[in-house]
């Protein structure tokens, strides 16, 4: 029985593993068959949906800006130069590169000793003027009274001469008298013409001696402005620069001492091109005063003051291209003549546009929207400005539809998508930073520390850093600049 139990478990087991090398057998063959038969048939296309940003584009009213580069200048700037020449013997205590002065301070003193001398000799020149004016003027006196004396004396012989001929004519005088009183009358007449020519002479003189005074007057007022201009005064407050004097030094006439800056009266320079200041005229072709923003990046931030535009240039300026204008600065704390700032200017108001980052537009002008069943279709738009990485755009069928942010050349009309709204909003939100205390002690602490920095600026940042959440531009920037 043993022996029939053992062999018949062995015939099953030899049946058992012959059945399954018919089954694996079988499975090959059919793998087989079906790799063939895939082989032999055309592979099946599967549509590719892309994940997109998406924006809806929303009709506003935008103020556009357009940004240029510029240079800081004073609107009021004093070359201080030497109108005589001389040595310098006084200095004021702030006449130094950078030195603050007050109005009407005494900046420079030349040695005054030949401008006193040439003084002293115009007032002794003026004196004699006025002493040969009186002796003019008596002179004239005298000479008029003696032509009265000698007129007097010209009638008298005519009236004796008279009388000699009534006589000689009733038959009782002498021809001899008459002839006496004719050459005694013609005496006369001849000592009239002389105190005529003197009185002329006289008179003469005395314009002379008025031309002479008048000259020495003349004389004295320049040598009164010379000495005076041996001496230098501030004509208004300001900063010294480009001081070039040292005490001691001979300087000649004319030559530059210092140049003399108003630090409160700035203005910036800023040249734009001429279809940009073609935006910024109005309906009669003037220049409107459109307010600018001027930054300078300096210790980590940004110094910004604001203005308005004050003029234009009067040309185009020889070799230049568009227009040269002028922004007159309110507050400029921290700015220096000679910065090179970043301006920003505001254009008129534009209406009905819709402002998006500048990837949604292709080089052919259109932009993808979103269709139904999610997929793309173009849409032509005008390009109205460029915003820096955003464009404003108006399009017929715009307002409203959901325009793809950041295209790729895989997306195109037709293409379907899988939509991101949510994405596309937050990439709009600046990025913050939640400081621990060690780290914003550290940032405290450099801005703190800085000397270049206005107090104006460093109260903005450390208002800013005392915030429970800081820009994380700012960050970067004090922890960059506190690296190098």
């Amino acid at each position: 029985m043993r022996f029939l139990r053992q062999s018949l478990v062995g015939v099953f087991l030899a049946f058992l593993t012959l059945g399954l090398l018919l089954v694996a057998a079988q499975l090959i063959s059919g793998a087989v068959q079906d790799v063939v038969s895939r082989e032999n048939q055309p592979p099946q296309a599967r549509e590719r949906v892309f994940a997109v940003s998406v924006r809806t584009a929303e009709p506003e009213t935008v103020t556009p800006y357009l940004e240029a580069f510029g240079q800081v200048q004073s609107r009021r700037r004093l070359e201080l130069r030497a109108a005589l020449g001389g040595r310098v013997v006084s200095l004021a205590e702030d006449f130094q590169d950078g030195g603050s002065v007050d109005a009407g301070e005494m900046l420079v003193e030349l040695d005054p000793a030949d401008a006193q001398s040439a003084l002293d000799r115009a007032k002794s020149d003026l004196l004699d003027a006025q002493f040969e004016e009186r002796d003019a003027e008596r002179s004239l006196l005298l000479a008029q009274d003696e032509l009265r004396a000698a007129e007097a004396q010209v009638e008298l012989r005519g009236r004796a001469l008279q009388r000699q001929q009534d006589l000689l004519d009733r038959g009782v005088g002498a021809a001899a008298s008459v002839e006496e009183a004719e050459l005694a009358l013609t005496s006369a007449n001849q000592a009239v013409l002389s105190s005529r020519i003197a009185l002329a002479q006289a008179e003469s003189r005395v314009d002379q001696a008025t031309t002479l005074l008048s000259r020495a007057v003349i004389a004295l007022e320049a040598a009164e402005r010379d000495l005076n201009d041996m001496t230098v005064y501030a004509g208004f407050a300001g900063t010294l620069t480009e001081v070039t004097l040292v005490e001691g030094r001979l300087v000649s006439a004319n030559e530059k001492l210092a140049e003399l800056v108003d630090p409160n009266a700035l203005e910036v320079a800023f040249r734009v091109s001429t279809a940009q200041f073609v935006r910024l005229l109005d309906q009669n072709g003037d220049l409107i005063k459109a307010p600018v923003t001027v930054s300078l990046d300096v210790t980590g931030t940004d110094l910004v003051a604001t203005g308005r535009i004050s003029r234009d240039s009067g040309s185009a300026g020889e070799g230049q291209t568009g227009r040269l204008l002028f922004a007159r600065l309110d507050e400029a704390a921290g700015f220096k003549p000679g910065d090179f700032v970043t301006v920003s200017v505001e254009e008129l108001p534009l209406d009905n546009v819709v402002r998006l980052p500048s990837s949604v537009l292709d080089a052919t002008g259109n932009v993808l929207v979103l269709a139904g069943d999610d997929r793309l279709e173009p849409l032509a738009v005008e390009l109205i400005r460029r915003q820096g990485d955003e464009v404003l755009l108006r399009g017929e069928g715009l307002a409203g539809r959901e325009v793809v942010i950041g295209r790729t050349p895989l997306l195109g009309s037709g293409v379907r998508v899988r939509p991101l709204r949510q994405e596309a909003e937050a990439a709009s939100v600046p990025e913050m930073l939640e400081l621990s205390d060690e780290r914003r002690a550290e940032l405290v602490a450099l801005v703190e520390s800085s000397g270049r920095m206005p107090e104006a600026v460093k109260q903005r940042l450390l208002g800013q850093l005392s915030q429970a959440s800081v820009p994380a531009s700012l960050v970067q920037r004090l922890e960059a600049r506190a690296g190098g």
